[in-house]
């Protein structure tokens, strides 16, 4: 009887260890997206704004 349970043991854990398969078609690889930042196309792009700022007040206070 306990060769019958050890036999029915074996068999159980053998059947749920081949449970599943590697399918090659279940398998979708996504693509990698690489993003790469940009540099500003001018060097001196962060002072052109300030730059227009104080020629705009400097032509309201000269039109006075």
């Amino acid at each position: 009887m306990k060769k019958l349970a050890l036999a029915a043991a074996f068999a159980a854990s053998a059947t749920s260890a081949m449970a599943g398969s590697y399918a090659k078609d279940d398998v979708v690889m996504e693509p990698v997206v690489v993003v790469e930042e940009t540099q500003a196309s001018s060097s001196s792009a962060g002072i052109l704004i300030p730059l227009l700022l104080i020629a705009v007040v400097a032509a309201a206070a000269s039109a006075d």
